[in-house]
C-alpha cells in the first residue's frame, strides 16, 4: 500500500512538474522592433531611412518589425519635419537616460529597447537582426481588425503568456509618404520614409485579451495605408513582443 502510494505521488508529481515547466518555458517565434530615431532636417537621416525600408521589405515575413520615429530637434535649422513630435523626442531621451547615455542623435536605431547604434550602420544592422532573431519570446501576440473609419481604429487583441508585469503599447504608422524638402540640410530633395509612427498610446491596463481604439491623425491623408503594431515591454522598456496588422 505504501509504495503504491509512493508510486502515485511520484507520478502526479511528474506531471505537476512537466506542467508548470511548459508553463514557464513555453517559446515562441522570435520578434524583432527596429526603432529609428530620424529627421527630415538631418542629412545624414536619408541614408538610414533607405536601410531601414530595406531590412523591412527584406524580412517582413519574419517578425522584423521597423518604425520610424521624426524627432523635433532638427526642425530650427530651416525645416519643420512635418512628422516631427516632441513626444518622440522625449522618447528618445527615455532612453538615453536608460542607457546612461548624455546625448541624443539621429539618425539613431533601438533594438528591441535594449542597445542603440547610428541607423545608417548597414553591417551592425543585419548583425544585430541576425543576433536577435535567435533570442526566442515567451509571448504571442494575436491582433483583429474590430472597426476602421476615418477618426479611430478598433483592435482586439489576445496575448499567449504571463501578462502581470509587462506593459502594453499600440503603435499607428503611415506605410509610406514621399516629401519633398524645400528647406534645411535636405534642401531640393525627395524623401521617402516608411512607417512613419503619428501615434503611440499605452494600455492602462493589460489582460490576456482585450479591445483598444487608437485615433488616426490629422496628418494622416486618405490615401495613406496604415499599420497598427503592438508591442510588449517590461519596465525597463525592453520590448518582450511586437504583432502588427495592416489596413
Amino acid at each position: 500500500m505504501k509504495r503504491k502510494y509512493l508510486i502515485t505521488l511520484s507520478l502526479f508529481t511528474l506531471v505537476f512538474l512537466v506542467s508548470f515547466t511548459d508553463m514557464i518555458d513555453k517559446k515562441h517565434e522570435p520578434v524583432v522592433v527596429l526603432e529609428l530615431f530620424t529627421s527630415q532636417g538631418c542629412s545624414s537621416c536619408p541614408s538610414a531611412d533607405v536601410l531601414l525600408e530595406k531590412v523591412g521589405a527584406e524580412f517582413k515575413n519574419e517578425n522584423v518589425f521597423t518604425l520610424s520615429y521624426h524627432v523635433d530637434y532638427w526642425n530650427y535649422i530651416g525645416w519643420k519635419d512635418p512628422f516631427s513630435q516632441k513626444e518622440f523626442t522625449q522618447k528618445q531621451r527615455s532612453y538615453a537616460q536608460k542607457f546612461r547615455d548624455n546625448q541624443v542623435y539621429t539618425p539613431a536605431v533601438i533594438v528591441n529597447g535594449q542597445e542603440h547604434f547610428v541607423g545608417s550602420n548597414r553591417t551592425k544592422m543585419y548583425a544585430k537582426i541576425k543576433e536577435y532573431k535567435n533570442k526566442s519570446s515567451q509571448y504571442n501576440i494575436s491582433l483583429g481588425a474590430i472597426e476602421n473609419s476615418a477618426k479611430n481604429i478598433k483592435l482586439n487583441y489576445t496575448i499567449d503568456g504571463n501578462v502581470s508585469n509587462v506593459k502594453a503599447r499600440v503603435v499607428l504608422a503611415i506605410k509610406e509618404r514621399t516629401t519633398n524638402v524645400k528647406r534645411g540640410e535636405n534642401a531640393r530633395k525627395t524623401l521617402k520614409n516608411h512607417n512613419i509612427v503619428v501615434n503611440e498610446n499605452y494600455l492602462t491596463k493589460v489582460n490576456k485579451k482585450g479591445n483598444f481604439e487608437i485615433e488616426i491623425p490629422k496628418i494622416v491623408s486618405k490615401g495613406d495605408e496604415l499599420n497598427v503594431f503592438f508591442i510588449l515591454e517590461n519596465d525597463q522598456k525592453d520590448i518582450l513582443s511586437a504583432q502588427k496588422l495592416d489596413f
